[in-house]
């Protein structure tokens, strides 16, 4: 089995079990849906085919060799991000939406993961695509990891705000305070 393939088959488990546990989730009472939320949803899926590769008119040659060993730790550092975006998933529980949406019993949640980060699914996942793209060595992967990033960054912008509309400026903006957006440890907004 290639780099390449290690990395797919964990994407693609990760989004099986993702798919699967969709069901699990509170009824929707509002949903966020803009020109905004859309653009983020192609940047993502466009980054995501960049990076697996479904397209390879970029690839020209190799950036760099992490080695087999070099594979086998990012394999291990991939899994560790999305192990810590379904620790998220599963603290939230049937509050989780793969959209910007209120559901049924909502409320603010500001322990485990969230206490690390205020978006730990989207770090998880950020993580994940990043250190993908370093085993892949492409610069077609760098592009997709790049891509990804920044609709999720941009879905968690909208996302605040959304939030801070939802529970209020006061509460939503002290845990904005106390906990990072997307980077543990970086400088918290105001």
């Amino acid at each position: 089995m290639t780099a390449v393939h290690l990395f797919r088959l964990a994407w693609g488990l990760w989004l099986l079990s993702w798919l699967l546990a969709t069901p699990w989730s509170a009824p929707t009472l509002k949903r966020v849906v803009t020109g905004a939320t859309t653009l983020n949803r192609i940047v993502i899926i466009t980054g995501a085919v960049l990076l697996l590769g479904g397209v390879s008119w970029l690839d020209v040659e190799h950036l760099w060799h992490v080695g087999q060993d070099g594979v086998w730790l990012l394999a291990a550092l991939t899994v560790a991000a999305f192990l810590f975006a379904w620790w998220a998933r599963l603290h939230l529980g049937r509050l989780w939406s793969g959209a910007i949406t209120r559901k049924e019993g909502h409320h603010l949640i500001d322990t485990g993961p969230y206490a690390v980060v205020r978006h730990p699914i989207y770090t998880g996942l950020i993580g994940a695509a990043l250190v993908t793209a370093v085993a892949e060595e492409t610069l077609q992967a760098l592009l997709g990891a790049a891509l990804i990033t920044l609709g999720l960054w941009g879905k968690a912008a909208l996302e605040e705000r959304f939030l801070r509309r939802e529970f209020g400026s006061v509460s939503y903006d002290a845990y904005r305070r106390r906990v990072p957006m997307l980077i543990p440890f970086l400088p918290r907004s105001g």
